[in-house]
């Protein structure tokens, strides 16, 4: 019997080729609708495999930390998504990443390069490691370093900078009994500073370089070139929320000192030095955020000219690494 609409009723009987079946009345047309594609077994929580990925990514946060030359050398780094290698460039920091050990996939040098010390051994470790080298035109090789890069006729590429993580910097440093002496930038953007920076924390002592996850400069080829291979020896990390990080740090016993050229505290002299110090500086434009400085333990000046009117963001942090280095080594006479 058929219904007033002349189509079958929901769950009538249905003939065809294989016999008669009955209908489910559209309850199972769910289930004969795709499900999208099938997740990677990697992102499935329950396979096997996500929690492999999950040691691995772990792992490798701590790898750089553990190993290195010194046991502390080599930038550890955490990876972006997708391919975003660096090229270095310059010859002292082509060959300090090399001697770092850090992953290279080519090395470029420009043809006819005028042979010096430095060249021999960049030219001996890439042969040793079994690294392409490629010798390009030097047109080439600049279009590849990038407008106002002065590559010295050398290039290499890297893979993506992998950030530490600030609190496994600081254990680290505490296991192999040494004095804390970070450097954190709040607001930094220029690549120029932050290069400059890790390279005067490298000078005067210091075990690493914390950044903020977000605005703020990160390692980028310009940061590798300032840092004049000193980013393959100083580790920089990586802070999701910067102001968070610093309540952690005092919490271990870190004292955290702001620059600002209205602080309270002047630098010569700084009476609490020789202690585990970890060094804040803003940007030069808007100085230190306001939750950053009701974070800190003091905020200190550094003594300049009345006609100058602020210092450049990295020339004040190496001041005060210089300063603070001066009095722990006076502490300890």
């Amino acid at each position: 019997m058929k219904n007033s609409g002349g189509k079958p009723r929901a769950g009538a009987v249905r003939k065809g080729k294989k016999g008669a079946q009955v209908g489910t009345g559209g309850h199972g047309r769910q289930a004969l609708e795709g499900r999208g594609p099938t997740p990677k077994a990697e992102d499935r929580e329950y396979h096997v495999a996500y929690k492999n990925k999950q040691l691995r990514e772990r792992a490798a946060a701590k790898a750089e930390l553990r190993g290195g030359r010194d046991g502390a050398s080599g930038a550890a780094r955490r990876a972006k998504s997708g391919d975003e290698s660096e090229i270095v460039t310059g010859r002292n920091s082509v060959l300090e990443a090399l001697r770092a050990a850090i992953p290279a996939s080519t090395l470029y040098i420009a043809s006819r390069i005028e042979m010096d010390d430095r060249m021999k051994e960049i030219l001996s470790i890439a042969t040793g490691r079994a690294i392409p080298i490629l010798e390009i035109m030097r047109p080439e090789l600049d279009r590849l370093a990038g407008r106002d890069a002065v590559h010295q006729g050398v290039a290499l590429k890297v893979p993506p900078y992998e950030y530490a993580h600030p609190g496994e910097l600081l254990d680290y440093t505490l296991r192999k009994g040494q004095t804390p002496l970070f450097l954190a930038l709040d607001g930094i953007t220029d690549p120029r500073n932050l290069g400059a920076i890790i390279r005067s924390t490298a000078a005067f002592g210091g075990q690493g370089v914390i950044i903020p996850q977000r605005r703020s400069v990160g390692m980028t080829a310009a940061a590798w070139k300032t840092s004049a291979g000193a980013a393959a020896r100083t580790p920089v990390a990586m802070a999701p929320n910067l102001t968070q990080t610093l309540k952690e740090f005092k919490k271990a016993g870190v004292f955290v000192l702001g620059l600002d050229g209205d602080g309270d505290t002047s630098l010569p002299g700084l009476s609490f030095a020789d202690r585990p110090v970890v060094i804040v500086v803003g940007s030069e434009g808007k100085g230190l955020s306001r939750l950053v400085t009701e974070t800190c333990d003091a905020v200190v000046s550094i003594p300049i000219s009345a006609s100058t009117e602020s210092l450049n963001a990295g020339i004040a942090a190496s001041v005060t690494l210089y300063e603070i280095s001066k009095l722990r080594a006076e502490a300890k006479k």
